[in-house]
């Protein structure tokens, strides 16, 4: 039996090379229809109007694509295959929307906030936020799972410092990400690695000499946006204490999700395990709000309990306490909350799908490389690939494993050694997926966080320094590691004993 879905090797044959005017229709039509959806429709572009353009120009690339010899068939392919690679960022948003709920119910979130405007003070409160979460990140090598947990907590505490949501939500994600791509846990990490060809723990160690002065700029910059000034948080401790469930116990969830990341469970095993974690601690702290949250009087007290941690878990947690401060912190998840970003990642997985399996994006690229002399424009040219990358793709991992394949032998051709290429990959793709609206990273940040893209993309330092550094080295000669020389000897000859040359 013939598998229609897949696409024959008569076909392959008679794909044709995408023309320039081919590869520039599709992406015009992106930057022209997403600029025209922020333009009409302000924030609320990523709630439906982004979906349409990225659609609508899948569409035009899939025709482009049909056009030059790709069947539909190939083409149905190429997008159910895009969309499967965003399947663990889609089922890890739901768990992170199940998560919110019965951390809000049961206290968790509240307890949160509650010690942290014990502990923070608005002075250092943003500098202090980048250090927790990339120490926090480092540890558990993910950036996601530290902005869906502590980062919640982190941006409640912001809101009733009265400090801006977007330079918190900035904060979190600089350290998230400085963390996340200096981890061995991380799986960016060890894809950049892997893609280019290099050694994870020496990619580690060549990575740290633009990430440390990036996350140490971000830090100070972080410190002189902090706000002057005594806060007296004592009237809503006290409205917390009376009207909220708060204690060290409410942690038991938290610490649940970190071991279980430390000890390198799947992160939406973890953080779903937090989520029913919560739900549990709700039933056995407080069962009085779960029977209230679930709203049916003749329901058997047991039901009752599952029908109110049930209704956390898919639709979020709603309160009306009558102070309005508390119902912000504790009103908020479920996994319905992220159907609007599933919805966003799916379109902009499918548009990049359609992009790359028809080689338009590697059509834009070729020249580049073929033009490009210098080190310093090598390594422009794989940073500006990357981040085009995730700004047409959509897709973080497509902009690091890109560049890996497409330039080892640019770099092997200049002397350049894998580790340098793995190192420019990190330091542009994965720190700036956050950055763009419709990659599965901005979408995921904007959901967790609460902030738009565009409201904390400014404020994200790190992910903007750390790519600006990278080139900065090239240019001035710094850390240039080179490929060893051709060996003269029997002792050069042990791959052992060979050591990469660095210009420093």
């Amino acid at each position: 039996m013939t598998d229609t879905n897949e696409q024959r090797p008569s076909d392959r044959a008679t794909l044709r090379p995408p023309s320039l005017t081919d590869a520039l229709i599709p992406c015009i039509a992106l930057i022209v229809l997403l600029a025209l959806s922020y333009a009409l429709f302000g924030d609320a572009a990523s709630s439906g109007p982004n979906q349409v353009a990225l659609l609508f120009c899948a569409v035009i690339a899939a025709g482009v694509a049909y056009k030059n010899g790709m069947p539909w068939s190939g083409i149905r392919q190429a997008v159910t295959d895009g969309i499967a690679t965003g399947l663990p960022a889609i089922m890890i948003l739901l768990a992170v929307g199940a998560l919110i709920g019965t951390w809000a119910m049961s206290g968790t979130i509240m307890s949160m906030v509650y010690y942290g405007l014990k502990l923070l003070s608005p002075n250092y409160f943003y500098a202090t936020t980048a250090l927790v979460c990339a120490v926090v990140a480092f540890g558990i090598g993910s950036s996601w799972t530290v902005a869906g947990t502590i980062g919640i907590g982190l941006m409640g505490v912001a809101s009733h410092m009265g400090l801006s949501p977007a330079i918190t939500a900035g904060a979190i994600i600089s350290g998230a990400y400085f963390g996340d791509k200096a981890s061995p846990l991380s799986d960016t990490v060890n894809l950049a690695a892997a893609t280019a060809g290099s050694d994870i723990y020496g990619h580690i160690r060549e990575s740290l000499w633009t990430s440390v002065p990036a996350l140490g700029i971000a830090v100070v910059l972080f410190a002189l946006l902090g706000k002057p000034g005594d806060f007296d948080a004592t009237a809503l401790l006290s409205s917390m204490e009376a009207k909220a469930k708060v204690s060290l116990w409410a942690f038991l969830p938290l610490a649940l999700v970190f071991g279980l990341s430390i000890g390198r469970v799947a992160p939406f095993v973890a953080i779903f395990a937090g989520a029913l974690a919560g739900a549990l601690l709700a039933v056995i702290q407080d069962p009085a709000r779960v029977v209230a949250f679930a709203d049916v009087a003749t329901l058997p007290h047991a039901l009752a309990l599952l029908k109110g941690t049930w209704s956390a878990l898919a639709n979020g947690y709603t309160v009306e306490s009558g102070d309005k401060a508390i119902d912000v912190i504790l009103s908020r998840g479920g996994m319905e909350s992220m159907l609007n970003t599933v919805w966003l990642i799916i379109t902009a997985l499918a548009f990049g799908a359609v992009v790359e399996h028809a080689g338009l994006l590697n059509r834009l690229i070729d020249p580049l490389v073929a033009r490009v002399k210098s080190r310093t424009g090598i390594v422009s040219t794989v940073a500006g690939t990357a981040i085009l990358s995730n700004v047409i793709t959509s897709d973080q991992y497509i902009s690091i494993a890109l560049p890996g394949r497409t330039f080892q032998g640019a770099f092997a051709d200049r002397g350049l050694a894998p580790v340098m290429l793995s190192r420019v990959i990190g330091d542009t793709a994965t720190v700036t997926s956050p950055l763009v609206p419709w990659n599965s990273c901005g979408a995921y940040m904007a959901s967790a966080l609460g902030v738009g893209t565009i409201a904390y993309a400014g404020f994200c330092f790190f992910n903007i320094l750390n790519p600006l550094l990278t080139i900065a080295f090239t240019f001035l000669g710094w850390r240039i590691v080179t490929l060893p020389k051709q060996a003269e000897s029997t002792e050069e000859d042990d791959p052992q004993k060979r050591r990469l040359r660095v210009v420093k």
